[in-house]
């Protein structure tokens, strides 16, 4: 074999040494005896599938503060700062600090992102852009692009067209915003439209959907309903779903079980929803945050994702997918151990299903896998510790050295 990683702990707190040969993990058990070109001594640490992030705008991190900061901190704002940097920016500038935040991310044990591409940027730049880095790290971290049209599907004049443009060159899923549009009859138009194409084309489908405050908003149940009648079930997710928080509870009881019914993902994003969202509220204000709980207790695949990095909707984030778990568990309440380990897998195995990846940690999988300076999942959620080591498809791609603090008192 190539690598043995020993002594390692499962999440599911199960002991065992894991064998990887190529870019396969050949075996995992106790004791493992054989030969390997390398051995990582993982005893007492966390062995764990990598850190996916399902939700991510690559083509606007790292440029925080360009043309300027976001004074309100709201949504509409950050839109309309993208504008003005679509019209800033090259297709080299986007590429380098696209492959900057990659480097950063794959340090923290992330190796897969799905990335939403704005495709409205008529110079193609965005596009361009994120299939040179998609072709560039495609060794080391999978990355996912979604044909994702900012500023509305029909809001904007041609973004159909550059929609089928970007699928057409090599873009993997299909996108859309619905609450953007003029009105709730274009938004749902929209889903419809979006996933007509994706079912043509036999593609996946990834909405920013009801990212609002507007109980009113309610694109998710289109979303539902369309996914059903197209066949589309398990390949559409609804991203945000912020408007649920605030919706009336008897209508969210008959959302719900649509949603699950038309095996519907949903992917909040904590760091930035609670951010965004209640900008007009006084006080109580709202949190921000999808029905998490009542979504996972209904069968909903949910898995949390990172959104933004020094953006121009969020000055903060380091690509640290502990990080979104650790705040999406406190928002939504998930402080009881089973839901804290849940929180965990939103943030691994979850969102590698969702983008349909081989990952896990099972004999026959990809050898991609990380080694934390934990002992499990939630003492590495309440810690946020060093990645001792970072595995991609049978590689070590990444080490860190755990911090020391020595104390010179009590």
């Amino acid at each position: 074999m190539d690598i043995l990683v020993r002594g390692g702990t499962l999440p599911d707190g199960t002991q065992a040494d894991i064998a990887i040969t190529g870019d396969r993990i050949t075996a995992i058990e106790p004791g493992i005896d054989a030969e390997a070109g390398e051995v990582i001594d993982a005893t007492g640490k966390l062995v764990s599938a990598p850190f996916c992030d399902v939700h991510f705008h690559m083509d606007a991190t790292m440029s925080y503060g360009r043309p300027r900061v976001n004074a309100s901190g709201t949504l509409l704002e950050g839109i309309g700062l993208w504008g003005d940097l679509t019209r800033l920016q090259s297709k080299e500038d986007i590429v380098a600090r696209a492959l900057s935040y990659c480097r950063e991310a794959v340090g923290k044990g992330v190796l897969a992102i799905r990335s939403h591409v704005d495709v409205t940027d008529e110079t193609f730049n965005t596009v361009e852009a994120l299939l040179e880095v998609r072709e560039t790290v495609k060794d080391v971290l999978d990355l996912q692009l979604v044909a994702f049209p900012q500023d509305g599907w029909y809001r904007t004049p041609g973004a159909e067209d550059q929609v089928v443009r970007a699928l057409d060159a090599g873009v993997d899923v299909v996108g859309g915003i619905p609450h953007f549009e003029r009105t709730m009859t274009d938004g749902a138009a929209s889903v419809t439209a979006a996933c007509t194409l994706a079912a043509k084309r036999g593609l996946r489908v990834d909405l920013h959907c009801d990212e609002s405050d507007d109980p009113l908003s309610r694109h998710i149940e289109t979303l539902a309903a369309e996914t059903i009648r197209l066949g589309l079930q398990g390949r559409t997710a609804g991203s945000h779903l912020t408007s649920m928080h605030s919706m009336d509870n008897y209508y969210v009881a008959k959302l719900i079980p649509l949603i699950a019914e038309a095996q519907v993902a949903a992917i909040p994003n904590p760091l930035i929803n609670i951010t965004l969202q209640g900008r007009m509220d006084t006080y109580p204000k709202r949190r921000g945050l999808t029905r998490v709980p009542e979504l996972r207790a209904a069968g909903v695949t949910v898995a949390f994702g990172q959104d933004c990095v020094k953006d121009p909707w969020y000055p903060l984030g380091s690509g640290d997918m502990l990080d979104v778990a650790h705040m999406g568990l406190h928002v939504a309440h998930m402080t009881a151990p089973d839901q804290m380990r849940a929180a965990y897998t939103m943030v691994t195995d979850t969102p590698a299903e969702i983008m349909g990846l081989d990952f896990g940690l099972q004999a026959g999988k990809r050898a991609s896998l990380v080694v934390l300076d934990a002992t499990d999942p939630i003492e590495a959620l309440r810690l946020r510790p060093a990645r001792l080591a970072v595995i991609s498809n049978g590689q070590v791609v990444a080490r860190t050295e755990p911090a020391r603090t020595t104390l010179h008192a009590f």
